[in-house]
């Protein structure tokens, strides 16, 4: 059944409203039709609908019931991931939203090759926030991940605090994410994913005094785009959201 996203104030006591490219996309393109079934969501919440009325600017659904999303992970994972080459964020944003990360915030790394400026990467930024949502849409989450505007590592430093528990992705070596006990308590989770090349030395260790811990994810060098959905699905794992 097809899923979209609808803001709280289009949701009433017994109809939902759908308007703009969504309502023109399930006309057009899905070619639904009064009477079809769809499930909109709104802040963790499925709608169970009814088309009730169709048109280029506006549908209407008739509210058959509602639920909790099943979905969605019960912890909040927030993705770091120091910026890439080419186009790999785009595939990073969209497989960290499918496996359930809230957010994912572009880092900008002393070993990143890419250091797009923050003005530049604004247009970058709409377009993987539409990556991100059609992702969720797919995947069927209760939530549109955020896509984060791009900081430096100056900045994550001092969101660490913030979180139950920090991870980092260091190739210099670590526990395995299954060794952390407090992962399995942990309800907000940030994870730093490095670039191409790695951290540096003195980045990591700047992290670790702040609190965050060194993790492994084997003794394969995995890919910068690899890396964070490997970790993500591990940790999803463990606190039982696959």
């Amino acid at each position: 059944m097809p899923k979209f996203f609808v803001k709280e104030e289009n949701i009433f006591e017994d109809r939902v409203m759908i308007v703009g490219d969504d309502a023109r996309h399930i006309g057009r393109s899905l070619r639904m039709k009064i009477g079809d079934e769809i499930t909109l969501c709104c802040n963790n919440t499925d709608y169970s609908c009814r088309i009730a009325s169709i048109s280029d600017t506006a549908v209407r659904a008739d509210i058959l019931s509602k639920n909790k999303t099943q979905a969605e992970p019960d912890i909040s994972l927030v993705l770091f991931q120091a910026v890439p080459k080419s186009d790999k964020l785009d595939f990073i944003v969209q497989k960290a939203s499918e496996l359930g990360a809230v957010k994912v915030v572009p880092v900008i790394t002393r070993r990143c090759v890419s250091r797009p400026d923050k003005k530049v990467f604004e247009k970058k930024q709409r377009r993987l926030q539409k990556i991100a949502e059609e992702a969720a849409k797919q995947s069927g989450r209760g939530i549109i991940p955020e896509v984060g505007g791009i900081i430096d590592i100056k900045e994550y430093y001092d969101m660490l605090k913030g979180f139950d528990l920090n991870l980092l992705c260091y190739e210099g070596g670590g526990k395995r994410l299954c060794d952390i006990d407090l992962l399995k308590s942990a309800k907000s989770i940030s994870l730093f994913v490095g670039s191409e090349g790695g951290f540096d030395e003195n980045e990591a260790e700047e992290a670790f005094k702040r609190g965050a811990t060194a993790v492994t994810l084997g003794d394969r060098i995995l890919r910068c785009e690899t890396a964070p959905l490997c970790a993500i699905s591990i940790i999803m794992n463990i606190t039982g959201n696959i």
